[in-house]
């Protein structure tokens, strides 16, 4: 009896580790069938790389397409660049390398993508570019823009202060803060400014520096701005935050900002237009962050391989004070 025991044990214990083992390979089976779709639970997974969160702006930005995603069920791996170029193609990288289904970013600046987006493009990844443009010939490197006309942005800019100054006597004088250095609004907003004045030479640039689209860099340009030019009868600001820093250097020196200097600047974020509708600034021309829905609904078309449009614009509109306190109450931004 003692013999017959030891073979009955062994074939118990073989059985029990064979159903373990067949549970596994079930279980392994199971989980084989969500890979190639996004994530796991079958999402799209969709890689972002963000400028940073310089500005009032950008967080709308931000929170716009957490948001989105979120509604929209895509999966979202978000990384903030802190406004450098070298962060942003590390963030790509390592979109490439984690497989993503989709990867979109606003570029910091518009020259030197072309190396890593031909690296998504051989990994088969399609890539969108929001907010801001690249400068590379190859276009079958993205599938699309998402954003705004910053030229458009600039002219209108510029329009306006023909018109509102086409009374004065003299040359007026005006000072600009630019954006970061070689990004697309930068350039665009200067382009399309300088286009449109030149309509009327008694305006002219007297100083033109960057304030890399902060409050702090605003006021600091401003303050160097005014010590070294006694006469600025206008500001031109590529967005609101470095206007709003502009406002205290003006008011530092004894100006009463929108009436010694006209300012004009773009955003249309909600400190912005209080400022407008304060009379401290002057005119707006709108730049809306609120791109997340559409983003989603380009990443579920990309990933499909539906075709779409190579650029789109979002619809934006322009604000002076009156304007500005009736838009106010129902400001999202």
């Amino acid at each position: 009896m003692r013999n017959m025991r030891m073979p009955m044990a062994r074939r118990r214990a073989i059985a029990v580790v064979a159903a373990v083992l067949l549970a596994g390979s079930v279980a392994a089976c199971g989980n084989s069938d969500t890979g190639s779709d996004g994530g796991d639970d079958g999402k799209i997974v969709l890689g972002f790389s963000q400028v940073g969160a310089e500005s009032g702006w950008r967080t709308a930005n931000t929170n716009s397409i957490k948001e989105a995603a979120a509604e929209a069920g895509i999966e979202l791996k978000f990384d903030d660049a802190q406004q450098k170029q070298e962060n942003q193609i590390k963030a790509i990288r390592n979109y490439i390398q984690q497989k993503v289904d989709v990867i979109a970013f606003s570029p910091v600046v518009e020259s030197g993508w072309d190396t890593v987006l031909k690296e998504a493009k051989d990994a088969g990844i399609p890539v969108i570019l929001t907010d801001r443009a690249v400068d590379s010939a190859d276009k079958s490197l993205y599938k699309t823009f998402l954003g705004s006309d910053f030229v458009k942005e600039g002219r209108l800019s510029g329009e306006w202060l023909i018109e509102n100054k086409k009374d004065a006597a003299g040359d007026v004088n005006i000072v600009e803060l630019q954006g970061t250095t070689g990004s697309a609004p930068a350039n665009d907003r200067k382009k399309g400014f300088a286009e449109a004045i030149a309509a009327d030479p008694k305006l002219k640039v007297i100083a033109s520096q960057t304030g890399d689209f902060t409050r702090a860099g605003g006021k600091q340009v401003m303050e160097q701005f005014l010590k070294a030019h006694p006469k600025i009868d206008v500001l031109f600001a590529h967005n609101d935050d470095m206007g709003l820093g502009a406002l205290e250097a003006i008011t530092a020196a004894g100006k009463v900002p929108g009436q010694d200097i006209t300012i004009i600047t773009i955003d249309a974020v909600k400190d912005g237009m209080q400022a407008l509708a304060d009379g401290k600034f002057n005119f707006i021309a709108e730049c809306s962050p609120l791109l997340g829905p559409q983003l989603m609904d380009l990443a579920k078309k990309v990933h499909a391989g539906e075709e779409v449009p190579p650029r789109i614009e979002t619809e934006e509109t322009t604000f002076t004070q009156e304007q500005a306190k009736e838009a106010l109450p129902n400001r999202k931004y």
